[in-house]
């Protein structure tokens, strides 16, 4: 039955058209299998597709409200994690906490200081301004990074009593908006000691249009409002930024803010309102006016349906003149496409003609195999931006400046016989003689232990008789080569983290064993151990909120580089007994060099 019935149309068709011309025919036929059904299902799509934009606009609104959350909670995490790792630095508490005695002491703390967070206002963008605010009489203030609270004017009142006010507050850290100017945004954190007392404050003022300017103009098209609050639901930011420092006030915003735990939505006088919940109790407001959406939509709709009409006619007129031509040359190139895209880039077409599709047969050609070059390019450069990137955190310090700075130190105490201090710097000179060689990236393990050796003695002279080091080296693992700053790291985690020193009858172990064609180390202490979360972290290669996984992190991915799946990294330890960390790398007589992407 279906046959007889295409053999009739078919007959039909060709009665029809018998008389006609080719241009005729194709014209004919796109109109009946093109326009016309195009016509009827676009006017049918566009009222359909209408009805369920109106019947989805709330699981759209909903969904931006969701995800403009997301980002301004990521926004908010990094300027939050620059200001607590400025205020945890183990380095700077102490510095803050300690007395000085003489100018060159406190010139040095300024020097540290300088170095190690000068440039932490370029980390994110906005940062106008950042301070480290202390009360250690002895300690200057050297006006850039430095400050004592004083009688100048800050936040509307003086520092002295602005810095008493926010130490004394219960929470850690805050974000408050400048009064009078609703353009800039404070940050501050305190700084603890390890008594527990506050001795410094970390100080950021942000530009808001930096943070926040980019969210909050003109959100949702401009068909809303954007609010951002803090726990008291006191405005931070806004697209109306006469509310910016004040409560939100009686509303919708206010009960939602009060009822949510996680998002919600409610509906007043043709708006729509939303609070999305994120972190330290912060939550993100949305208005979002209904009609100004209907509009928007309607004038989509009229947009689409004029492009398919004008789209139409313009493809009635061409079809008659490039039809034959253009879909063939077009279907050739889409093959050699598909060859592309299942990564064959030494492809090519046959170009005769100089019209626009002979330039981009071209133009493809071209691509074709400057994308495959470009593919290698990119491997290449990837490996090279990692190995620029290790040496770029070696190249930070002055090799020469710290040799003759040590030579200075060991002469002065040559002349007072001070053989404690000529062991320690002799310490440090072997140590940073090791550390800030940026030639080279792998070492024997020779070299490897002689640093951590140097390291070591240093520790024993800044904590003596406190830690009992046992040493277990294999003399046949000593000529075999490993990569730079392997075990160091590891060893200063055991004071750093495992806090050694304040345990009864410390102990740290350090191997070297060659165990067939491979060479195992391990580093153990009877410290305090890690955290079970933390030590899930740490093996699944994550860098932890204090800060102990950069290092574990930044060993993996070398062995990784160097060793590929050759390597084994392995860290065991029950909180309160110790840790030990067993690395496991193949026995090279020759210097690793970095592999590709494919061999690790």
């Amino acid at each position: 039955m279906a046959a007889l019935l295409l053999r009739f149309i078919e007959r039909i068709t060709i009665r029809i058209t018998s008389t006609l011309h080719l241009r005729g025919k194709i014209l004919l036929l796109f109109g009946l299998i093109v326009i016309v059904p195009t016509i009827i299902l676009g006017i049918a799509a566009g009222y359909f597709a209408l009805q369920s934009v109106r019947s989805n606009y709330m699981v759209t609104i909903q969904e931006a409200v969701r995800q403009t959350a997301q980002n301004i909670e990521f926004r908010k995490q990094g300027y939050d994690l620059l200001a607590v790792r400025t205020a945890m630095d183990g380095e700077l508490v102490a510095r803050l906490d300690r007395e000085y005695e003489d100018m060159y002491d406190q010139l040095n703390t300024v020097e540290y200081i300088d170095r190690a967070f000068l440039s932490t206002s370029k980390y994110m963008p906005g940062i106008e301004d950042f301070r480290i605010y202390h009360t250690n009489p002895t300690l200057v203030q050297d006006g850039r990074l430095l400050w004592k609270p004083e009688d100048r004017m800050l936040e509307g009142k003086s520092e002295s009593l602005w810095y008493e006010q926010t130490l004394a507050s219960k929470d850690m850290s805050g974000w408050i908006n400048v009064a009078g100017r609703s353009e800039d945004i404070v940050i501050t954190h305190k700084i603890i000691a390890a008594s527990g007392a506050g001795i410094g404050m970390v100080f950021l003022q942000l530009d808001y249009n930096a943070v926040f300017g980019g969210l909050t103009e003109k959100p949702f098209n401009g068909a809303g409002e954007l609010y951002i609050l803090d726990a008291e639901h006191r405005v931070i930011a806004a697209t109306d930024r006469d509310r910016i420092g004040t409560p939100i006030g009686l509303s919708p915003i206010r009960d939602l803010a009060e009822e949510i735990s996680g998002g919600g939505g409610a509906a007043m006088d043709g708006s729509q309102y939303y609070v999305q919940s994120i972190g330290s109790g912060w939550s993100v407001a949305a208005v979002i006016h209904l009609d100004q959406l209907e509009r928007q939509s309607k004038w989509i709709l009229y947009g689409i349906i004029g492009c398919i009409v004008f789209f139409l006619l313009l493809s009635t007129f061409m079809v008659m003149t490039v039809m034959k031509n253009v879909v063939w040359r077009i279907r050739k190139l889409g093959n050699r496409m598909s060859d592309i895209a299942e990564g064959e880039f030494a492809v090519s077409v046959m170009n005769r003609d100089k019209d626009e599709l002979g330039e981009l047969e071209i133009l493809f050609n071209s691509m074709s195999g400057k994308l495959g070059k470009l593919v290698v390019d990119m491997a290449k450069v990837k490996l090279k931006e990692r190995e620029q990137s290790f040496r770029a955190l070696q190249a930070q310090i002055n090799p020469h400046f710290i040799y003759n700075s040590l030579s200075l130190v060991r002469w002065r105490a040559m002349d007072l016989n001070d053989q404690t201090q000529i062991r320690t710097i002799d310490a440090l000179t072997t140590f940073y003689r090791l550390a800030l060689d940026n030639e080279i990236n792998v070492t024997r393990i020779e070299k490897e232990l002689q640093h951590v050796q140097a390291y070591l003695e240093i520790q024993q002279l800044r904590y003596p008789e406190l830690v009992r080091i046992e040493w277990d080296i294999d003399p046949e693992a000593a000529k075999f080569y490993t990569i730079k700053l392997l075990l160091q790291p590891i060893v200063e985690n055991c004071y750093v983290h495992g806090a050694i020193t304040s345990r009864a009858e410390a102990v740290i172990r350090i191997s070297a064993r060659c165990a067939g064609h491979r060479i195992r180390f391990q580093v153990e202490d009877n410290g305090v151990g890690i955290p079970p979360e933390t030590q899930a972290s740490l093996e699944r290669g994550e860098r932890t909120g204090s800060g102990n996984g950069f290092g574990t992190a930044n060993i993996r991915e070398r062995l990784r580089l160097y060793f590929g799946s050759e390597s084994r990294f392995a860290i065991d330890s029950e909180q309160g007994f110790g840790t030990r960390v067993t690395i496991e790398i193949p026995a090279c007589v020759e210097r690793p060099e970095i592999r590709k992407e494919g061999d690790a």
